[in-house]
């Protein structure tokens, strides 16, 4: 019997791919809220950009400690 596919290399990154996609759903969710306000609201924009960055920034620092996993148990 031949082997006909074989999967090499580590499963971390296997892992990590399927953990990056929770984080990408996160920063589309994020931005697709603040457009949502801004076209309800538009004087508040300023205002939910602060917001904006700061969610952009605590959804993309979990894939980041994702990545750093990766690699640590990667070993």
């Amino acid at each position: 019997m031949s082997v006909l596919a074989e999967i090499g290399g580590s499963v971390n990154v296997i892992g990590y791919g399927l953990a990056a996609i929770g984080p990408g759903i996160g920063v589309a969710l994020v931005f697709a809220s603040y457009i949502q306000s801004s076209a309800r609201q538009p004087e508040s924009a300023g205002f939910n950009r602060t917001w904006l960055i700061l969610g952009f920034a605590l959804v993309e620092a979990l894939a980041l400690f994702g990545l750093v996993l990766a690699f640590a148990l990667g070993g």
